[in-house]
């Protein structure tokens, strides 16, 4: 029997749409270094770089409804054009004033509005019967900035400086732009009111709570790389930023494109622990880095368990709502993501200024690592096979 084609055009295009965008978006690795520049310390950082979470969390539920009463590509358009402008106001940070912070809040919703709608327009395209597998293809298109964001943004700054790490990333969000005038809508047929009262409790599913509980850790502690890396690599001197995510994004897009079939074949929870565990180890490695190699070994060992734990994680948000607020569900799965930036920011930073980077490291492994055990205990009572057909 054929399986159902995954290489759709707009599978395709979206992809493409969503490589620019996380282009764009992962040079932004690289702001907590310009921060620093400016005078801010850790905790600052943290605290600039969560404040992003608070317009996008509450950005989201708006997103999801439109996405699911006007369709996606409403909400793609108007993201690119408002990042395009968001990032170009960069260029007239100059201080730590209140201004950086009306220019991060406009970035933050429309991240937030890029992120919940080319993630939720990638849902619609992939087939149900390949969901895990496709969803792991489409995801290469954002770890490809992972890697290449991080050296790209090593090459601009060594060359010129954030004034140019800007235009580059303006350019890509353009580039996002120009490729999602040619995505064609996609939208359930339903009407206002079955979205409105069934957004708050498409979230409050049951079997969704565990799924919420460790994204949310998950997104918690990844913050420990995302926002430090940066200054961690400045003060230890030891390795690169881009260094860290070459090897982080290649082994996870290595197994995606080698091995994408592997948690369908033998149980998506088979693969998602121990991917859960490879993070917590590799930060583990991070808190005791004493040479490039472990800076590379904890990229491979994080990318691996992000390469596999948010495709399955992803698939079970798909899996268990219901298709006529598949918008609204996913526009809360991302929101997670700024939930974590917005608490890990700030408590993360107050611990690298209070103990350093070591202790920070170790508590985030240590967080990982519990919530495993908890997730792993809370989920079996909602294993796939046990749900009601109408969601599974």
């Amino acid at each position: 029997m054929a399986r159902d084609r995954l290489f759709t055009r707009p599978f395709v295009l979206v992809s493409l749409a969503n490589l620019f965008q996380g282009m764009s978006f992962f040079l932004f690795i690289h702001l907590p270094r310009y921060l620093e520049d400016l005078g801010a310390n850790a905790v600052l950082i943290g605290f600039i770089i969560g404040v992003t979470a608070i317009a996008s969390i509450l950005s989201r539920p708006a997103i999801g409804t439109i996405m699911d009463t006007r369709g996606r590509r409403p909400v793609i358009l108007v993201g690119n054009v408002v990042n395009v402008g968001a990032i170009l106001l960069y260029l007239t940070v100059s201080s730590l004033g209140p201004w950086i912070y009306v220019v991060r809040i406009i970035h933050g919703v429309a991240e937030a509005s890029l992120f919940t709608a080319l993630f939720t327009y990638g849902a619609d395209v992939v087939p149900a019967s390949r969901r895990t597998e496709g969803l792991a293809l489409f995801g290469v298109s954002g770890l490809l900035p992972i890697a290449f964001g991080g050296i790209l943004g090593d090459i601009v700054l060594n060359q010129a400086g954030f004034d140019e790490l800007f235009l580059t990333a303006a350019a890509f969000a353009f580039g996002a732009l120009i490729i999602s005038l040619w995505l064609p809508e996609r939208a359930p047929a339903l009407g206002d009111d079955e979205v409105k009262t069934g957004y708050f409790a498409a979230i409050r599913r049951p079997e969704l709570l565990p799924i919420w509980f460790i994204i949310g850790v998950f997104s918690f502690v990844l913050t420990g790389y995302f926002t430090f890396l940066r200054t961690f690599i400045d003060e230890v001197g030891i390795g690169s930023v881009g260094l860290f995510f070459a090897f982080y994004a290649g082994t996870a897009i290595a197994l995606r494109l080698a091995v994408a079939w592997l948690p369908a074949r033998v149980g998506e929870k088979k693969v998602l622990f121990p991917a859960l565990v490879a993070i917590a180890i590799g930060f583990l490695l991070l808190a005791r880095v004493q040479t490039p190699t472990d800076i590379s070994i904890a990229g491979v060992l994080c990318g691996a368990g992000h390469g596999y734990a948010f495709p399955i994680l992803f698939g079970f948000t798909v899996t268990r709502s219901p298709d006529v607020v598949r918008g609204a569900t996913l526009s809360f799965f991302t929101a997670l993501f700024d939930i974590g930036v917005l608490i890990g920011g700030p408590v993360l930073g107050a611990i690298i200024s209070l103990s350093g980077y070591p202790a920070m490291y170790s508590v985030a492994a240590i967080v990982m690592a519990v919530a495993t055990v908890i997730y792993w205990r809370w989920d079996r009572r909602y294993d796939t096979e046990d749900l009601p057909a109408a969601v599974a």
